[in-house]
């Protein structure tokens, strides 16, 4: 229903310089007099006439006039009606009242009004600031949602209803309105249905929401140009949401940093058939506000989650559904998702010619996240064919300095190597937030070496005369024992009575280890030969091969 209110003027024209402001009433002898509210036509009763007054005395008699809106001043009426009787109120001084309008023709008509109460004081010719619409009027009285409460099982709902139309000039009999578009709204969206010959309607949606507010409109612009469509007033739609329950392979992932880990379970609903598979339906594992992982049940209610590790979560929780789904409620698990910052580590190392082991390297972590163990340590590790056997030589404590991402932490050791033919890495012990991590393995060896069949010759020798030095320079690959071309094996000599040897020189090899050289002996005493200086990057030291010469 629309009110109008409505003021009085003492004429038309005057009324479009002071419509909002009006002139007083007439009155009787200076007597208080009627007082229009408003009048206006209710869409609920067309061809009907509301009129809502007050005055100190009883109402008497109330007369409408109807003048087309286009008509130009001064034109006649097209009617007017005085069959009013009292509608609403508690007495005759005050209330509203209601009289037919019988017009000839469909439109927009002027209202003006006389008042008369039992005091005899008048009000003539209230005029309205607001048409009475005198058009067809298209209602929907009768709009249904069935089920009116759906459910998982029935989730689709139909809307309907039957389409009216009255002609204000014969309200009782009511307009054909076969073929008529409604428009539905269903609160997520819009509809539309057509109504059939007998005016009812209907169309379908499924809810997306919990709570939802449906209303419909008729539209009559083309079977009846100019009618009035009162749109139905919203109605609440209530779904229920059925219980949910999952399975789930594990609640607790520890993922090393990149991995993935994976989750697989099952989710049902609960209805009134029971417990029953929940298929297409949103699994997602999230925590402090990040999603973590995200799936969807199978047509059997299973799925399988893989787990980012980019999010870790040690409060996470695992949820089936979602917030505010109209079917089915949100069920939820607690999970934790550790992970183990991806470190690196590097190392280089090399053998000396004694059989000690220099290695030195770095350990880092990338995410800011990360933090160091109270006493990082490094272990250095050996094995025969880089791939399997690791055996544990040595832990090396190292000092955190920059406890930052992308900032080096560096350790070295020396120590005496326990195979000095194998593969060595550095591998990070790491701890429950760090992942281990090891160097690449790299190939450290030296042979052993040793002067086989070491002689002075000749012996006893002419003091000032030549000795020659003879022998094989070697070196041991595996088990045997093979020439070493091209070494400078050291010569040393300690005279009789020294406990002292003293460098000579060093003496040369053929391409079969031979051993090349001559000096002039001038004293007694015993030579001495090892492989001791610059033996090169794949050489071990060797023992002193000696021999006594006696110089006469």
């Amino acid at each position: 229903m629309r009110r109008s209110i409505f003021l009085t003027a003492a004429t038309a024209t005057a009324l479009s310089a002071s419509l909002f402001t009006g002139l007083a009433p007439a009155r009787a002898d200076g007597a208080a007099g009627p007082v229009l509210t408003d009048a206006d036509g209710w869409y609920s009763q067309p061809g009907m006439l509301f009129v809502t007054a007050h005055s100190d005395s009883p109402i008497t008699r109330i007369t409408a006039h109807f003048t087309p809106v286009d008509a130009p001043d001064g034109a006649p009426e097209a009617g007017s009606t005085e069959d009013f009787t009292q509608y609403l109120g508690q007495d005759a001084r005050s209330g509203t009242w209601r009289a037919p309008v019988h017009l000839a023709d469909l439109g927009d008509y002027r209202v003006t009004v006389d008042l008369q109460d039992a005091s005899g004081a008048t009000v003539a010719g209230a005029v309205s600031p607001y048409p009475l619409e005198y058009r067809t009027t298209v209602t929907i009285p009768d709009l249904t949602a069935t089920p009116s409460v759906p459910d998982y099982l029935h989730q689709e709902v139909t809307v309907g209803g039957t389409v009216v139309a009255k002609d204000p000039r014969d309200p009782d009999a009511p307009a054909a309105t076969d073929g008529m578009t409604v428009a539905v709204d269903t609160g997520h969206g819009r509809l539309t249905a057509t109504a059939g010959a007998d005016g009812r309607f209907s169309t379908a949606f499924v809810p997306t929401a919990p709570y939802v507010r449906f209303s419909a409109a008729p539209q009559a612009s083309g079977a009846y140009p100019g009618a009035v469509d009162v749109p139905t007033s919203p109605q609440n739609l209530h779904t229920t949401q059925a219980p949910v329950r999952f399975t789930a392979s594990t609640h607790a992932l520890d993922l090393k940093q990149g991995a993935t880990g994976t989750v697989t379970g099952h989710a049902e609903i609960q209805t009134t058939a029971g417990w029953q598979p929940l298929p297409h339906t949103a699994i997602t594992l999230q925590g402090d506000g990040v999603v973590a992982g995200e799936t969807t049940t199978d047509s059997h209610g299973s799925y399988t989650l893989h787990v980012s590790s980019l999010s870790p979560a040690p409060d996470a929780e695992l949820f089936a559904g979602a917030d505010g789904l109209p079917f089915q409620q949100l069920a939820a698990e607690p999970f934790s998702l550790h992970v183990a910052y991806t470190t690196e580590t590097g190392m280089s190392a090399f053998l000396n010619d004694d059989g000690t082991l220099k290695a030195s390297g770095y350990v880092l972590f990338e995410d800011a996240h990360a933090k160091w163990p109270a006493r990082p340590t490094v272990t250095l590790q050996y094995s025969q064919d880089g791939r399997t056997g690791w055996k544990n030589a040595a832990t090396v404590p190292f000092t955190v300095r920059h406890n930052k991402p992308q900032m080096d932490e560096t350790f070295a050791r020396t120590l005496t190597a326990p195979d000095t033919d194998a593969y060595w890495r550095a591998r990070f012990d790491g701890n429950p937030d760090l992942a281990t991590s090891t160097s690449k393995p790299v190939h450290l060896y030296r042979y052993a070496t040793r002067v086989s069949g070491f002689h002075v010759s000749p012996d006893p020798v002419r003091k000032g005369h030549p000795v020659t030095f003879g022998g094989t320079l070697q070196y041991k690959k595996g088990t045997t024992w093979k020439p070493l071309s091209g070494g400078a094996p050291t010569l040393y000599f300690k005279p009789r009575g020294s406990s002292t040897y003293h460098y000579v020189c060093e003496l040369g090899t053929d391409k079969h280890g031979h051993l090349i050289g001559s000096l002039t002996a001038d004293r007694d005493g015993t030579w001495a030969l090892a492989l001791s200086r610059e033996t090169g990057d794949h050489y071990l030291r060797s023992n002193r091969a000696t021999d006594y010469v006696d110089v006469r």
